[in-house]
């Protein structure tokens, strides 16, 4: 898995698990539960995105400005 799917799944997790973790009353166990359950439903959305829309390869770098093409966008 690399950093950015990685990165993708902790956002995702975090937005999920919000709710569940602002509940004062919440016990140390279900701390637990509410983030394994979000990282789950995270990872779920990830590899139905992917299933949808698959990756198609590495993307070609941008070219680099040459130096007049730099000054004039300055």
């Amino acid at each position: 898995m690399d950093e950015q799917r990685k990165y993708a799944i902790l956002f995702a997790a975090t937005i999920l698990a919000a709710r569940k973790l602002s509940d004062p009353d919440i016990k140390p166990w279900g701390i637990q539960v509410a983030i394994t359950d979000a990282i789950g439903k995270a990872q779920s959305i990830l590899e139905k995105i992917d299933e949808r829309w698959p990756d198609q390869g590495p993307k070609p770098k941008p070219k680099e400005l040459s130096q007049t093409q730099q000054y004039a966008d300055e």
